[in-house]
């Protein structure tokens, strides 16, 4: 990692002082999905440009990051949920069921297998495979149901190398999982690798990330667009337990 990136990353990590999972939240989750949210994010022209734009620029990025190094030398990092693999499904048959989130439907759906691929995802994947990266996907979906991922995964064709799941006692922070993947623990091989590119739809799917980047200064998000990337997920997510302005 480039003395830059280094510094960057600490900047990042400044604004996160507190880990996300330790904030009090100052709104409550509901954990009711908003019919208008998921209609949009299933139904509009806007979420697929967003998608497959977020795709084309880390492409760019981690392709041109990527020319000249040693394969299997250096590594991408995915979340899963509305990164790689559309779950809106879930939350349509929710709001017609009349209920919100709950682990036991949650878990159901997943063994389903259903979940498309994200638009933007597999020519993405598919580029950085080819060019010789480690994908490694890291999910706070919990391992009793990482194998029905797996499978789902492979069915929408979508390469990984390795799929990081949440320990059923483990807190949501990725961080530990992060590192497994940059010292080469997460896999049997090829060694410690260097992250060049981190996806995610959720601030906290980023090393220091937290809400608290909202009021940061602009340079604080200078890894954005270079080597962390965002999908667009109005559905969800960390956010909703930031106050109402």
């Amino acid at each position: 990692m480039s003395r830059l990136v280094a510094a960057l990353a600490l900047a990042l990590a400044g604004c996160a002082s507190s880990p996300e999972k330790a904030a009090t939240p100052t709104r409550p989750i509901s954990r009711v999905y908003s019919a208008s949210t998921v209609h949009w994010a299933r139904s509009s022209a806007e979420y697929r440009a967003l998608a497959v734009q977020c795709y084309r620029l880390a492409r760019e990025r981690v392709l041109a990051a990527a020319a000249g190094r040693t394969p299997r030398s250096w590594a991408v990092v995915l979340d899963i949920d509305e990164t790689v693999l559309d779950t809106s499904l879930y939350a349509k048959e929710r709001i017609a069921a009349g209920g919100g989130f709950d682990e036991t439907s949650w878990a159901a759906h997943v063994r389903r297998r259903v979940d498309r691929a994200v638009p933007g995802a597999r020519d993405f994947l598919e580029a950085v495979n080819g060019q010789g990266g480690v994908i490694a996907l890291v999910t706070n979906r919990r391992e009793p149901i990482c194998e029905d991922t797996r499978q789902n995964l492979a069915s929408e064709r979508l390469p990984f190398d390795v799929v990081l799941c949440r320990a059923e006692d483990a807190p949501g922070d990725k961080g530990p999982r992060f590192q497994q993947v940059e010292s080469g623990a997460a896999l049997p091989e090829p060694g410690p690798l260097e992250i060049l590119a981190y996806v995610g739809d959720n601030i906290l799917d980023f090393p220091g990330g937290a809400q608290s980047l909202r009021d940061a200064p602009d340079e604080s998000l200078a890894l954005f667009g270079t080597r962390y990337f965002v999908l667009p997920n109005p559905v969800y997510g960390s956010w909703e337990r930031n106050a109402e302005r």
